[in-house]
């Protein structure tokens, strides 16, 4: 039997001789990708023995890129808000008492059903629509049913709305929801008395998702993780990722609009920074969410809000230690062996 490696035959020097060469081209091509890696600067996959705050670091970027951009175009947009001269609409009080803020991209279908139901909140509401990368005549409509509009041609991206409409909010209760669902006043209102009149600084939907299943969502588990993270078990998977939810003028000068934009960080900041955080009132979004097919096979809101939760878990890693503000007594090593 002829051997295929090794001998002393022509086959075999052949084979041995094929096998250097795609040894050459595969470690050539190795080479050339981690040159390759090197010029685009992409993050090395994280370590273990690297310091706590390196790894989610480091696993932030990787899981959102798009976040870090956030802070960029956030910064630009409250920039242009605030040197904004534009008037507000004519039917907003001059002291409004609750702003209703709804950031709203290609939602002509929806957004005068919306917008009718937020100016029923309170009788001195103003209703803020921040109007983004929108084609559909979204922005007239809302400007014929009297809402005060903050328009921008291209996209500014998920949630950088709600930082925008808060800058531009006169009231002393912010009630933040989205364009894409039809909530009735009766509805919404809980969460705007519970900061007026409850003592609440941040008052956020008592629903934390499915969680009856064989596989939980990954957005559910890291809206519970945060939450355990801050020693706020109680309030499960609630978050101000959902809507709606309201804060207080308090709660905005401590938080600052720009962490609007990163939900769980802005969340993260109300629980560590000592605000009154309970879930009121509970309506059951992932009914009212209309699926979004397309958009999530291109550009999937999961990882997005998932680097989200990391970057809140960075940030109160800074705040605290490395281990989050728990000490080392509360593991249970015996359980590792």
């Amino acid at each position: 039997m002829k051997r295929t490696f090794g001998g002393n035959g022509v086959a075999g020097k052949r084979s041995m001789s094929n096998l250097r060469l795609r040894k050459k081209t595969v470690a050539g091509s190795a080479k050339l990708s981690s040159t390759s890696s090197q010029r685009n600067r992409r993050p090395r996959a994280a370590s273990s023995n690297k310091p706590f705050k390196s790894r989610i670091r480091q696993t932030s970027r990787q899981t959102s890129r798009p976040l870090y951009r956030k802070k960029t175009v956030v910064s630009e947009r409250l920039e242009e808000v605030a040197s904004s001269s534009s008037p507000a609409a004519i039917l907003t009080p001059s002291e409004p008492i609750v702003s209703v803020i709804i950031p709203v991209m290609n939602e002509r279908r929806m957004i005068e059903r919306v917008i009718r139901e937020a100016s029923r909140v309170h009788s001195r509401a103003e209703v803020i629509v921040v109007v983004n990368g929108s084609s559909d005549g979204s922005a007239a409509i809302a400007r014929r049913c009297g809402a005060h509009v903050i328009e921008f041609p291209a996209a500014l991206g998920h949630d950088v709305g709600r930082s925008v409409g808060a800058s531009a909010a006169r009231g002393q209760v912010l009630l933040f929801i989205d364009g894409d669902m039809v909530i009735s006043a009766e509805a919404l209102r809980p969460f705007v008395h519970a900061v007026l009149s409850g003592g609440v600084d941040v008052a956020l939907n008592d629903y934390s998702g499915p969680t009856n299943k064989k596989i939980v969502h990954s957005v559910v588990l890291a809206k519970h993780v945060l939450n355990a993270l801050l020693q706020r078990s109680d309030l499960k998977g609630t978050s101000m990722t959902a809507v709606p939810h309201a804060i207080s003028r308090r709660a905005l000068e401590k938080i600052e609009a720009a962490s609007l934009s990163v939900p769980p960080l802005a969340h993260a900041k109300a629980v560590h920074y000592g605000l009154v955080v309970n879930a009121v009132h509970a309506i059951n979004v992932g009914m009212l969410n209309l699926p979004r097919v397309v958009r999530e096979r291109v550009n999937p809101l999961e990882t997005l809000i998932i680097g989200d939760h990391l970057e809140a878990i960075e940030w109160l890693a800074e705040q605290t230690d490395r281990r989050g503000g728990f000490i080392d007594k509360l593991r249970k090593r015996e359980l590792a062996r």
